[in-house]
Formats: structure tokens, C-alpha cells, sequence
């Protein structure tokens, strides 16, 4: 038996013994970073250069590649360090840290998932106020909120996750520090209360949810009350990629954190994380650039 105080590093799930498995896993995990790099990298650029990108959609979407590039940042060069060097560890400190700014950056991602929602809601539901609603100074205060929302809530997560004593080892089911998979190491019932603010945030982000849903009701009535095929395309081209990305986020996120301890097991809890953590983060670029004209010829100028 061991205590929180006597802890000084975590193990994290091996994905096999195997060295040449390793290697692959590696190099797996290494071609996927490098796609996330290279997109939001891109992404970043092709915004900041290009002066006809500098509206409130594509000054969102640059936030969200930011966002996105620090979520996959924190946890998976840690992960292919651990298969090169053939080690399970990560420092007390370290995890730490890591849950932080994974919570800070991943709740700052969906925060402001929903206010891109609210964008494309007032560009088709209410063009003629659109310059009014989302001026320069609102976009920045919109996006301020989002980024202080997901530090506000990591801080919370993160100082309540570790005053928690834990008596069940140090070892982790997962290839990241992730809370419910450390609450399982904790003493007696004292992570009821990090379970509690865990439903709570569970509630904040499904009424987010269902604020994007209704958003999206209320936008494809509108286009499918444009009366040309040409400006129906156009709407669905801007609204689809974001729908996309918020249900793979929002489907395997709940899922991680609300499946049923009877059916959870350490491959399934791996193929989850990788799904709500390293995959939106590498497919968002090309999911917003695959039906955006505009991105398209920017990104081709840029290159």
C-alpha cells in the first residue's frame, strides 16, 4: 500500500512488450503528430497571411488549430518518448502538469467549438446583423472566454484530482495522465468529490451540446429556404465540417468518461483516448479545408 505523498512517479500503459511493436507504435504515433503539425501549421499561416481569411470564422478556426496543436502536444511526445526509450514512466510533477494543461486545452477546444456554432448560427440565421454581433472586439472577447473557460476548469480538475489520497499503486491504464484512470488509484470513497465536479462538467458540456444542436436546427432551416442549389452548397460547406468535428469530440469524450466499469478494460479505455484525443486534433485541418474553397486557394497560394 502506498499514499499520494509517497508516490513520486506514475506508470503508463505499456501497448506492448514486444520491441518491434513498440517501434511500430512509434512510428505510428509519430506520422500521425507530424499530419497534426503540418495541418494546424498550415492552417496558422495561411490565416495569418492571407488579409481575405481575417473574418470571425477563420479567426476562430485559427484558435481551434492552436488549441489543437497544444492538446496533442501535451500527451502524445511523451508517449512515442516512453516506446523509443522502452519506459512506462512519468514523474508525480509531470503527470501533473500534463493533466492540466491536457483538460486546460481540450475544454478551451470544446468551449469554443460552441462559439463557432454561434458564428455560423448569426452568418446564415442573421447575416444583416453579423457585423454588429460579431465585431473584432466581440470575436476576441468570445474567444478569451473560451481559452479562460478551459483554464478555470482545468485548475479546478487538476488541484482536486491531486489532494486526493491515493492507495492502489501508481499504475495507470492509460498512455496519459488522465483523471478517471487516476481516481482509480484513490483511497477508500475520497474521489467521490472529483466524480461529482466530473458529472458536474459533464452537465456544462451537454447543455453546450445542445446549444450546438439547436444552433444547427435553426441553420439548416434557414438553407433549406435558400432558394439557389449554389448557396445551399455554400452553407453546407461552412456548417458540415464543424457539425463533424464537434460529434467525434463530444461522442468519445462522454464516452471515456461515462462508459460502465463492467465493460471498461485497458484496450478499449486506449482506443477511446486515441479517438477523442489524437485523432480530432490530426483530422480537423482536413476536415475544414476538404469543402472550404476559400482555405483551399489560400493553403495553395501558401504552398
Amino acid at each position: 500500500m502506498s499514499n499520494s505523498s509517497s508516490i513520486t512517479e506514475f506508470l503508463l500503459l505499456a501497448f506492448t512488450d514486444t520491441r518491434e511493436l513498440q517501434l511500430l507504435h512509434f512510428w505510428l504515433f509519430l506520422g500521425i503528430y507530424l499530419a497534426a503539425l503540418l495541418g494546424n501549421g498550415l492552417i496558422i499561416t495561411a490565416i495569418a497571411c492571407d488579409h481575405h481569411l481575417h473574418t470571425p470564422m477563420y479567426f476562430f478556426l485559427l484558435n481551434l488549430s492552436l488549441l489543437d496543436l497544444g492538446s496533442i502536444s501535451t500527451t502524445v511526445p511523451k508517449a512515442m518518448a516512453n516506446l523509443i526509450w522502452d519506459t512506462r514512466t512519468i514523474s508525480y510533477g509531470g503527470c501533473a502538469v500534463q493533466v492540466f494543461f491536457f483538460y486546460f486545452l481540450m475544454s478551451a477546444d470544446y468551449f469554443l467549438l460552441t462559439v463557432m456554432a454561434y458564428d455560423r448560427y448569426v452568418a446564415i440565421c442573421q447575416p444583416l446583423h453579423y457585423g454588429t454581433l460579431l465585431g473584432s472586439r466581440a470575436c476576441v472577447h468570445m474567444a478569451a472566454a473560451a481559452w479562460g473557460s478551459g483554464f478555470l476548469h482545468a485548475v479546478l480538475h487538476t488541484a482536486n484530482t491531486f489532494s486526493i489520497p491515493l492507495c492502489q499503486g501508481n499504475a495507470l491504464d492509460q498512455f496519459f495522465c488522465e483523471i478517471p484512470q487516476i481516481l482509480k488509484l484513490s483511497c477508500s470513497h475520497s474521489y467521490l468529490r472529483e466524480v461529482g465536479l466530473i458529472i458536474l462538467s459533464l452537465f456544462l458540456i451537454f447543455g453546450c451540446f445542445i446549444f450546438v444542436v439547436l444552433s444547427y436546427v435553426q441553420i439548416f432551416r434557414a438553407v433549406l429556404r435558400i432558394p439557389s442549389e449554389q448557396g445551399r452548397h455554400k452553407a453546407f460547406s461552412m456548417c458540415l465540417p464543424h457539425l463533424a468535428v464537434v460529434s467525434l469530440f463530444i461522442s468519445t469524450a462522454i464516452f471515456a468518461h461515462l462508459k460502465p466499469p463492467s465493460i471498461s478494460s485497458p484496450s478499449l479505455d486506449l482506443v477511446v483516448a486515441v479517438l477523442y484525443s489524437v485523432v480530432p486534433p490530426a483530422l480537423n485541418p482536413l476536415i475544414y479545408s476538404m469543402r472550404n474553397q476559400e482555405l483551399k486557394d489560400a493553403l495553395r497560394t501558401l504552398i
